[in-house]
């Protein structure tokens, strides 16, 4: 079985995540390929999106979202994502056992005793009016009928498991803050919410894993796991296996992948690029050592915004008075910080409106 080395697993992941050459795709078609973005943090996807498409306008994705084409909602991993309105009925049913038991593993205790599906009616009873609301006033309408959880455990279990919800604008519009309003996903969208089969053929399942392979193979089953959030996917890996090809890492991984996908000459130059807070080309991966190393995995997670030189995490950024901020983790050849500098200043352009191009890039540590 062939060995795939972390070179060639990082090219393969900059390719499939669009990171590798400047896509000609529209947003849409973008949004769907990435399997949604994660999008907790409002402004970050406009980021995500610029470092991999070539022709980028926010209001582009601005329009998709007041047009309802895309939308907020809570689904992989418990975490508000980006995602075509499709994906989002087609994939959201297939989350909610996950997004129960997540939001139980933080609230355990105090939502201990109540019956949740008798929660869930109520609180769809609530939201039935089409009224949008934030998670504090829903858990209040229903405080005096519950009153021992408190608004918070409350709120979180029916805003992200119980009640599909679409976050509306104006929150996540470019340059916009807004809090977050909820009003029920199917209403709108528009559309129901596609129901689970009835079988244990699990459609939905089978879609996951091939589109994730698409925007992230070759990829283990613990990769796959971490980036949906889903324990349940091993029967549809092994339903549609014989669709797949298989590689090893050189940790002896199986690594499942769709056969005719790019998977680049490890020797392909990557340019540099700057990634938002949480990209999933980092976190929708268990092993994320094909493009950060294990000194610097804890960014990821830590919401810090980094940027890729030869492909790996390299350094942070951020936007203080103006002025882009680049914090080095390595020393930069002269080329290297020549480049980071250059797409810094086009990124800072893209932030300001064209009114700053200022980047200072820091000393390397050490």
């Amino acid at each position: 079985m062939t060995v795939l080395d972390t070179r060639a697993l990082n090219r393969a992941t900059l390719a499939r995540q669009l990171l590798l050459d400047h896509a000609d795709l529209s947003v849409l078609d973008a949004v769907a390929h990435l399997c949604g973005l994660q999008a907790q943090e409002p402004q970050e996807p406009y980021v995500g999106l610029w470092s991999r498409l070539r022709a980028f306008e926010p209001a582009g994705l601005s329009d998709l979202l007041t047009g309802r084409s895309v939308v907020r909602t809570h689904l992989m991993r418990r975490t508000v994502h980006l995602l075509t309105a499709d994906d989002a009925l087609a994939w959201r049913s297939r989350h909610d056992a996950m997004l129960r038991q997540r939001v139980l593993g933080t609230y355990r205790r105090e939502l201990d005793g109540i019956d949740l599906d008798e929660l869930a009616a109520a609180g769809r009873a609530v939201m039935s009016d089409d009224e949008p609301r934030s998670m504090t006033q829903l858990a209040r309408a229903l405080a005096e009928r519950w009153p021992t959880p408190g608004p918070r455990a409350l709120g979180e279990m029916l805003i992200a498991a119980l009640v599909p919800m679409a976050q509306l604008p104006p929150r996540g519009l470019w340059r916009t803050k807004a809090g977050v309003r909820n009003v029920p996903l199917s209403s709108w969208l528009g559309r129901e919410i596609d129901l689970p089969t009835e079988d244990r053929s699990d459609p939905v399942g089978k879609e996951l894993v091939r589109r994730y392979l698409a925007a992230f193979g070759p990829a283990a089953s613990a990769d796959l796991r971490a980036w949906c959030g889903l324990a349940g996917l091993p029967a549809a890996v092994a339903a549609i296996r014989e669709e797949l090809v298989t590689f090893r890492d050189e940790r002896g991984r199986e690594l499942l992948d769709l056969p005719g996908l790019p998977r680049p000459d490890p020797d392909t130059p990557a340019p540099v690029r700057y990634l938002p807070a949480f990209d999933n080309a980092l976190l929708g991966y268990h092993d994320r050592g094909r493009i950060v190393d294990d000194a610097h995995r804890g960014l990821s997670v830590a919401g810090a915004r980094v940027i890729l030189v030869d492909g790996r995490v390299a350094a942070t950024w951020n936007v203080e008075a103006g002025t882009l901020n680049v914090t080095p983790l390595r020393r930069f050849s002269s080329a290297e910080r020549t480049a980071v500098a250059e797409q810094g200043e086009e990124l800072a352009s893209f932030l300001s409106d064209s009114e700053s191009r200022r980047v200072r890039v820091a000393s390397a540590p050490g």
